[in-house]
């Protein structure tokens, strides 16, 4: 069975990949193809060349994106993962719609954009929203406004802000006239650099190259992976400060990696006056992840929205 297999239905990247595709869209990509012990081609995941062809190569057929570079160290990340969640946003979205919600008039806010900009590229390139992507890393706003620029189909439709106040997540970010129907949020899992190092280390493991964690195959700055109090803390923060802006957005989320942190964050959410809370599974071969979707306002309110 295809790692991929339980994708969310309109994922452009459902099976296995098309390398002959990829190689097509990049034909750099074809020195880093080989073939697995069943003849199907691959790459080395833990070549970290390797996997950014991968990405470039992917950005590059589905969503005509030519310029995609990356500063050393910085997270590069496996998109058909990511794409699920920007496909199940737009599901929770519909529901305000008679359907899918598309164009430049859908607003989204990407807290935590990264260098590598992922989700204001898939959400832009998919549905044609307009996204804001948020980073209080100046190395990764620089990057990712680079390949906005460097794209004509980005251009238009991408605003890349650097947040200011490390101790903030949404103020500062949120003009006060602003609005946006939708935010999203790749949280910093970990509690500590000990932690993470500790989960890449793991992974190494599990993929035969034992004794290499320091070299993470997706990589990944410090702020990126984690922060003081993890996830929880992080998401709790975001929570409390969502309702300064409860008429400002009409669904807020974000992903929770430990399912023992939903029932803690849910509980959270009422006592904020949440009127509406929502974990949607996502499911990508074995892996399980969730998105809590929260909204201060009804679901009439958000079809007048």
């Amino acid at each position: 069975m295809s790692s991929q297999q339980l994708l969310h239905p309109r994922n452009l990247h459902q099976g296995r990949y098309d390398f002959a595709a990829l190689i097509a869209a990049l034909p750099q990509l074809e020195a880093y193809v080989r073939l697995n012990p069943s003849a199907e081609p691959t790459i080395d995941f833990t070549d970290n060349q390797a996997v950014v062809l991968l990405n470039q190569a992917l950005l590059a057929k589905y969503y005509q994106v030519k310029y995609w570079q990356l500063p050393p160290g910085y997270l590069c990340p496996p998109i058909p993962g990511r794409a699920d969640y920007v496909h199940y946003l737009a599901d929770l979205l519909a529901r305000s719609y008679s359907g899918l919600p598309t164009g430049k008039q859908i607003k989204l806010l990407d807290i935590g954009t990264g260098a590598n900009v992922i989700y204001p590229v898939i959400a832009s390139q998919s549905y044609g929203w307009q996204v804001c992507g948020t980073d209080i890393d100046a190395v990764a706003v620089k990057a990712a406004a680079l390949i906005v620029a460097a794209n004509p189909v980005l251009k238009s439709h991408i605003n890349i802000v650097q947040q200011h106040d490390v101790k903030a997540i949404f103020s500062g970010v949120i003009k006060g006239d602003q609005r946006f129907h939708l935010t999203m949020c790749n949280p910093p899992f970990f509690a500590s650099s000990a932690e993470a190092e500790a989960a890449s280390s793991r992974k190494w493991a599990n993929l035969g190259k034992a004794g290499q964690g320091h070299q993470r195959n997706f990589a990944g700055q410090q702020h990126e992976l984690w922060c003081e109090g993890g996830e929880l803390k992080f998401i709790s923060q975001m929570i409390t400060e969502s309702q300064l802006f409860k008429q400002q957005v009409s669904w807020f989320s974000t992903l929770v990696s430990q399912q023992k942190h939903v029932s803690v964050l849910k509980k959270l959410l009422r006592s904020v006056g949440a009127v509406q809370s929502e974990v949607i599974e996502m499911r990508q071969g074995q892996k399980v992840s969730r998105i809590l979707a929260w909204s201060f306002l009804t679901p009439q309110q958000q079809t007048q929205w």
